[in-house]
């Protein structure tokens, strides 16, 4: 008899197969350390189910049917010590979160919600990074780059069309929401939390390049850190 997995996972967002990430997200949670559960954002509307979980996982497939429950769970994980990661439209989403509710920007929005919105956070890119592989600069020290196990530049699978404004490139850069990778435009597309266990969040999809028997090494350092969640 195999026993129970030691941790559990909440994978936030709206499962859909047409979302690339989704088929492989499922394919590979049967090969992860941890128990996986798709959440509906739309069922994300009380922090009581969410202290259910040892991780949070925000997926592709935004605009979700709730932003204010993808919010919700990342305000969560941030503001808890739960082990985070975004990919994607959880990038996106947990620049809102950061920006609404740590730096006081209440409007911080995503144009895919709000075409007006008065502060336009995410916005299309200038050229789409749909199915595209390309290179990522890691930040020296950075928790992405131990996650890599190298500093420098690396290869990562995309399939985005937003992403940071880069009008907010400073404002970001200057918080405790570290800028951790760039692209070769030195276009921000990952960040990560400083003095919390395991919060990091990239434009790219760590989920795409993994097989059931290659899991990324991004994803492996996220399921660690579950798994220490869960032992304290």
């Amino acid at each position: 008899m195999t026993s129970a997995p030691a941790a559990r996972l909440a994978l936030v967002g709206n499962r859909a197969d047409h979302v690339p990430a989704h088929p492989r997200l499922q394919a590979l949670a049967p090969q992860l350390p941890v128990e996986v559960v798709w959440v509906p954002t739309q069922d994300v509307t009380a922090d009581d189910l969410l202290a259910e979980y040892d991780g949070i996982w925000v997926i592709p497939g935004s605009p979700y049917a709730s932003k204010d429950g993808a919010l919700r769970a990342i305000r969560y994980a941030r503001e808890n010590s739960v082990p985070y990661l975004g990919t994607c439209g959880g990038f996106q989403h947990a620049l809102i979160e950061y920006c609404r509710n740590v730096l006081h920007i209440a409007d911080a929005d995503d144009v895919q919600y709000d075409p007006d919105a008065a502060t336009p956070l995410i916005v299309p890119l200038v050229c789409s990074l749909k199915g595209e592989t390309a290179p990522l600069h890691l930040a020296a020290g950075s928790r992405i780059a131990e996650a890599f196990g190298r500093d420098g530049e690396v290869e990562v699978t995309y399939h985005c069309s937003y992403g940071l404004n880069p009008e907010f490139d400073d404002l970001i850069a200057a918080s405790d929401l570290v800028i951790s990778a760039y692209d070769d435009q030195k276009a921000p597309r990952a960040v990560e939390l400083r003095e919390h266990p395991f919060f990091v969040a990239t434009l790219f999809q760590p989920e795409l390049s993994s097989t059931p028997q290659d899991i990324h090494p991004l994803i492996h350092a996220f399921t660690q850190a579950m798994l220490a969640h869960a032992r304290n």
